[in-house]
């Protein structure tokens, strides 16, 4: 199929993407790897797509006393050539070999995933598990929402109108662990887990387990790995899909966690 006629503008700086994503039925592409599939098949019909790519503020990895910023229209194949995410943000550094193939990595941004907040993706799960904080922009100034608020629901977040995904702010952590189980090397997770741990403690979020990645907070807290495999049916309750069935999800996500278990309880 053929997308649906659209008028396009490309906006040179912020101030003129606020102006444009005002006006009726805008929708802002960036590295549009989700939004024209999404188009081609009659999914979205905007009236007017906002192409962001050409604004500086919006790229660049930058280290922080609190962290590592990361700008939206970072692609993925920037994050994985990146030192600097290798080893102030180590998770994302993990999870980003996951991520489609090749070609998808080099157009397809971090700012475009959170937005989208897919429920198989990997970086809102990421995101979820490191709780960074989601910058976003508007013609009023900025506004910083911890990955906890950002997703709402399937395909939700909290968004509002007039504002852009500018960057993403990731804290440093000692330990990281992402895995992820598919039928296929680039192919969507079946289940992923992302996992942190440093002097509070651990954050283990997974990814295709729910309409939102889902922070398991009692597996989080147990005190050994068979403590966390008793409590996880508590944290998760995956949909099914056309493969497999809720309690092979939750299998599934079992396997994962005694995986990462071990890499998130080693001493720093």
């Amino acid at each position: 199929m053929k997308a649906p006629s659209f008028a396009y503008a490309k906006a040179k700086s912020l101030a003129e993407a606020f102006e444009l994503i005002e006006r009726p039925g805008a929708k802002i592409l960036a590295g549009g790897q989700s939004l024209i599939p999404s188009l081609n098949m009659r999914l979205a019909s905007p009236e007017l797509l906002v192409d962001i790519t050409g604004i500086k503020d919006l790229k660049g990895i930058e280290l922080r006393p609190g962290g590592l910023r990361i700008g939206a229209l970072v692609t993925h194949a920037e994050l994985e050539k990146s030192d600097q995410v290798a080893k102030h943000a180590p998770l994302l550094a993990q999870a980003v070999a996951h991520v489609a193939h090749p070609a998808i990595r080099n157009r397809g941004t971090l700012g475009g995933s959170l937005a989208l907040a897919d429920p198989a993706a990997e970086y809102p799960a990421c995101a979820l598990a490191l709780n960074a904080t989601i910058v976003l922009a508007h013609r009023r100034g900025e506004r910083r929402v911890s990955a906890s608020h950002f997703f709402k629901g399937l395909f939700e977040t909290d968004i509002r109108a007039g504002e852009i995904v500018a960057a993403a702010e990731f804290p440093k952590v000692d330990r990281a662990v992402f895995l992820e189980l598919a039928r296929r090397q680039g192919d969507y997770a079946i289940v992923g887990l992302a996992g942190i741990a440093d002097a509070s403690g651990k954050r283990i979020a997974f990814l295709g387990a729910g309409a939102t990645p889902v922070f398991a907070g009692n597996a989080s807290r147990a005190v050994s790995l068979n403590a966390a495999l008793e409590v996880l049916g508590r944290d998760l309750n995956p949909p099914a899909d056309l493969y497999h069935s809720s309690a092979t999800k939750l299998h599934l996500a079992k396997v994962l966690l005694s995986r990462a278990w071990n890499t998130l309880s080693k001493p720093h």
